[in-house]
């Protein structure tokens, strides 16, 4: 086991109608406040509406910053820095998924500074301070709510690269599983193939801590159990709450404790798969995922082996991918290339396009590193 610190200081407030323990936390930050979210569902399903109720009774000035896109990209968080320090905001708050929290995370960060944001990206600049942000969980998914990561992309260069300061952890999350009873089929099931895929970066991350692995084994186990129910039953509250907790715990540091480091090279794929063709994250990595471990099946077989028993009662390697596969597709989320519009056989134009984004990217697993055959054989066999 390797040795480790933990750290996290984001107070995470879970149930029905906590929103409304909003105005009391807003007592420490300030009232002039950026709001940033979506497009449209926050305003037609109500969730917008019940905040502002809370902001207008903490008496917040606020300034809005809406239309946050799936794949968040850097000029709409610089549009939104822009916003926030003209009218010298005293804190973010985010209203939505992982790409508007993500997005939120760097303006809270651009909001001080002069630069560019993807100066931040770039290292050209080192933040030594970020206004207070505060998120509004309306999607289980990508566990930004309780971390200090963040993915914005730069659709000029192609890139998609993440980003962590321990200054953007959210001072606040709050989590009600009511604001995702309105969230659509799809998105439900990427954001269940997101949670795993975050749980199986750090199992496959190097170092070997039994009782983090049994946390990740726990927390896959709930999503095979509950994900399923959710999808046949999508207004069912305790199925979505179960599925809530569990993407928070996948990525709050849970599944890292006493491990070197994640693997993360899986995430690097599906990234390119996103910022090339638009593909949702959760998609993304439910094509990549099983064609990554098909590839590293001999290296990953004592892995695949203990997992595949714990979670699925298998008791081989090959049956453990077959599982995961058979799992996402259950659960509605693409498994293939074809699936999201990419050709339904090998197409070296597009293996070529998508190994190009990689190397700009310098995608690589920590752990099982990959070559430019290795990116071939992986996508290969995603058609």
């Amino acid at each position: 086991m390797e040795t480790f610190t933990i750290y996290n200081p984001t107070c995470l407030h879970f149930g029905r109608n906590i929103i409304t323990q909003l105005p009391a936390v807003m007592e420490n930050y300030g009232k002039r406040v950026l709001l940033v979210c979506g497009k449209n569902s926050v305003k037609s399903n109500g969730i917008y509406q019940q905040v502002m109720e809370q902001l207008n009774l903490a008496h917040a000035k606020v300034f809005e910053y809406s239309g946050i896109k799936s794949n968040p990209v850097i000029g709409d968080v610089d549009a939104a820095a822009k916003l926030g320090r003209d009218n010298k905001v005293d804190v973010v708050i985010a209203v939505g998924g992982g790409s508007v929290i993500d997005s939120a995370k760097i303006m809270a960060l651009a909001i001080p500074l002069p630069n560019k944001a993807w100066d931040l990206f770039d290292n050209k600049v080192k933040p030594i301070h970020s206004l207070p942000l505060i998120a509004v969980l309306t999607l289980a998914a990508t566990g930004t709510e309780m971390n200090a990561f963040a993915v914005v992309q730069n659709d000029q260069t192609k890139q998609k690269p993440g980003y962590y300061s321990p200054l953007i952890f959210p001072k606040h999350s709050f989590l009600d599983p009511q604001y995702t009873l309105t969230v659509p089929a799809n998105y439900t099931a990427y954001g269940i193939v997101d949670l795993i895929a975050h749980a199986l970066e750090g199992y496959f991350g190097a170092g070997e801590t039994t009782l983090t692995d049994k946390f990740i084994f726990s927390i896959i186990k709930e999503a095979v159990e509950y994900g399923p129910l959710l999808m046949d039953d999508l207004h069912n509250y305790s199925y979505r709450e179960k599925i809530m907790f569990a993407a928070t715990c996948a990525l709050n540091g849970t599944t890292a404790f006493g491990k070197k480091s994640g693997d993360w090279g899986v995430h690097g794929l599906g990234h390119a798969l996103s910022v090339l063709y638009d593909v949702p994250h959760g998609a993304s990595l439910s094509i990549a995922y099983p064609a990554w471990m098909k590839h590293f099946k001999e290296s990953l077989e004592p892995s695949l082996l203990l997992m595949g028993s714990n979670i699925f009662g298998v008791t081989s390697a090959n049956e453990t991918i077959h599982c995961f596969e058979k799992f996402f597709e259950q659960i509605g989320s693409p498994t293939k290339l074809h699936q999201v519009g990419l050709s339904s056989s090998v197409n070296e134009k597009e293996l070529n396009a998508l190994i190009e984004n990689l190397n700009i990217n310098k995608v690589n697993g920590n752990h099982y590193k990959m070559t430019d055959e290795d990116f071939r054989q992986i996508l290969t066999n995603a058609y």
